[in-house]
């Protein structure tokens, strides 16, 4: 269902886009500062446990690179050219409001029209400059799992910080010990940042809801609380069934970037609300 964007197309935009350059530099500093500053530090790279730590690190981060080019190089989703509203489907609320002036297209439920991209992305959650591209129907699965294998990594790099905080050590150079205080800083933020992100990316595929809908549901929530009612968001199928509607059916494929057979069109979505 990724269609894929081209791999001329995915290099060019690769090096027109400085946040996804800084993005993948990033990640090649946390990976060298936690295995070859951190982690020799700690254990030493020529002792077993050390070179077991720095097998898993190094697995994780590949999976996390992988991941990263999935959602990257992947098409978020696109609009069938032959599509067309059913007048009858009672998810269609007003033909007006689902037609999109900038492509001259009608938009089927949940898709939006990305700014950036100048075109309309199925079931549209945000567009992320770090991947240079949207995160939509398509693509949510590898980015989603892209943001946990990097909490992760980022989460295990810490580890060695702490390490260095609670012992003692002896910096006779002092660049050595300024690369130390920045690799750390740099990685208990990444942690943070991305382990919030994570979290919040955890909520929303929980409720089958979009960054999008969020902000449309919080509104209609209070309105719903308003007037004496309970909201529910209308695509909310109970958490077990949203997450296999993006991760998929097979707990096993979970992990798996590409295992994306699960997915349609990216048209029609049941509504809770009819």
């Amino acid at each position: 269902m990724a269609r894929r964007r081209g791999a001329v197309a995915a290099v060019a935009a690769a090096l027109s886009s400085p946040a996804l350059l800084a993005a993948l530099s990033v990640m090649a500093l946390g990976y060298y500062s936690t295995v070859f500053v951190f982690l020799d530090h700690w254990l030493g790279l020529g002792t077993t446990a050390g070179a077991a730590h720095a097998a898993a690190f190094s697995l994780i981060v590949a999976a996390c690179f992988f991941s990263f080019l999935c959602a990257a190089a992947a098409d978020p989703g696109s609009v069938p050219a032959a599509f067309s509203p059913d007048a009858e489907d009672p998810q269609v609320q007003g033909l007006k409001s689902r037609y999109c002036d900038k492509c001259c297209m009608y938009k089927p439920a949940r898709t939006h029209h990305c700014k950036v991209c100048k075109r309309c992305v199925l079931k549209m959650d945000h567009h992320c400059v770090w991947i240079n591209n949207c995160v939509g129907y398509a693509n949510y699965k590898p980015f989603i799992i892209c943001v946990l294998n990097a909490t992760t990594g980022s989460l295990y790099a810490v580890i060695f910080v702490c390490d260095l905080l609670q012992t003692g050590h002896n910096f006779d150079i002092l660049y050595v010990k300024i690369i130390h205080i920045l690799a750390g800083v740099v990685l208990f933020s990444l942690c943070l940042t991305i382990g919030s992100l994570l979290c919040w990316h955890i909520y929303l595929m929980c409720h089958n809801m979009t960054t999008i809908e969020y902000r449309e549901a919080v509104r209609a929530k209070w309105l719903a609380k308003k007037s004496g009612q309970n909201y529910r968001h209308r695509f909310d199928q109970g958490t077990r069934k949203n997450i296999q509607m993006i991760m998929g059916t097979n707990v096993f494929c979970w992990l798996c970037p590409t295992a994306t057979g699960h997915l349609k069109d990216g048209t029609e979505f049941q509504n809770t609300n009819n």
